[in-house]
């Protein structure tokens, strides 16, 4: 029985969809499922079993399963990156995945854990996942320093060594539409443009860069699911190790993409961006994915375009969205 938390989130969810498709449903979901929508993402793929996270936690200290747990994908976290909150981060995106990690190492377990792209803040300390670069990150938001705070307990306490922490970047795809503000430009820009015509960006706040031309890497939610799940396959890949694509592309180009695949002429509003905004954004990240390439991942990785294409065209176009 594999576990993947987070089951009913995004990227969690995609996860079940992707060991389904390589024919295997002996899976724990574990979420806790709040928000109105989120139990769609669970209504088409196959799995064993469910459990709420804190009666897991529970059964995880008690070690009361009727079932042999063969390792655990843990994606349940506090994924807003607004959020201002420290005490509820700490429990739930440090403390949790602590106890977690600690009862894989103790009955030797794969442990895969979600770090994120936004422990690598303003990136002038570059987007290498080496975890000898850990110390010298500076994240912007609470968010960001609650998923890094583990990354470094697991550092030096050397358990990097058995367990892998992936530092997912800007990741777009079906089954994030329960995410409110948190869903991807991509999906915005869907909705912006079926209801307006045209795609909203933020006015850029740096002389370097001009309107729309801020960067980040983007990728798509499958990629991201073989990426994990070649991870998760193979016990001897361990350490940080950054999920992307290894190219930034602009908000720009995003838009264009949108458009095309929608078949609509290209028209976009450049706005100002929130002064709360202004002292975290991040104007680039491009994952370094040398790490993962070297420990033998050679699966193509999707486009821009590409993913978007398939995204508009197969899932936000069709009546049925989800994976």
């Amino acid at each position: 029985m594999i576990v993947v938390t987070g089951g009913g989130g995004f990227i969690g969810s995609a996860l079940i969809w992707g060991l389904n498709e390589k024919g295997f449903n002996k899976i724990l979901a574990v979420d806790l499922l709040k928000k109105a929508d989120t139990y769609k993402n669970l209504l088409s793929p196959q799995f064993s079993d469910y459990l709420e996270k804190d009666a897991f936690i529970e059964k995880i200290k008690k070690g009361v399963f009727n079932y042999t747990i063969d390792g655990i994908i843990h994606m349940g976290a506090c994924s807003d990156t607004t959020e201002k909150d420290n005490d509820y981060l700490i429990r739930n995106n440090y403390e949790y995945t602590q106890r977690l990690a600690m009862w894989a190492l103790k009955n030797n377990k794969r442990f895969v854990y979600a770090s994120s792209g936004a422990t690598y803040g303003d990136g002038k300390n570059g987007f290498s996942d080496e975890n000898d670069k850990l110390e010298q990150l500076r994240p912007l938001n609470l968010y960001g320093k609650s998923k890094h705070l583990f990354d470094l307990w697991a550092l030096r306490n050397e358990y990097l060594k058995s367990i892998a922490g992936l530092k997912y970047f800007n990741v777009f795809g079906p089954n994030e539409y329960h995410k409110g503000e948190m869903r991807s430009m991509v999906h915005k820009a869907f909705e912006q443009i079926k209801d307006t015509g045209k795609v909203k960006l933020f006015k850029s706040n740096s002389p370097d860069y001009k309107d729309g031309e801020q960067v980040r890497d983007f990728v798509y939610v499958k990629d991201v699911v073989r990426m994990t799940l070649f991870i998760y396959d193979n016990p001897d890949v361990n350490g940080i190790i950054n999920i992307g694509t290894g190219i930034a592309r602009s908000f720009n180009d995003l838009s264009s993409a949108v458009f095309h695949s929608m078949k609509k002429k290209e028209n976009i509003d450049y706005i100002e961006m929130p002064d709360y905004l202004k002292s975290q954004y991040q104007n680039f990240t491009q994952a370094d994915i040398s790490k993962l390439k070297n420990f033998g991942y050679k699966k193509k990785i999707s486009s821009l375009e590409e993913g978007v294409s398939d995204y508009v065209r197969n899932y936000l176009l069709t009546p049925d969205p989800y994976l």
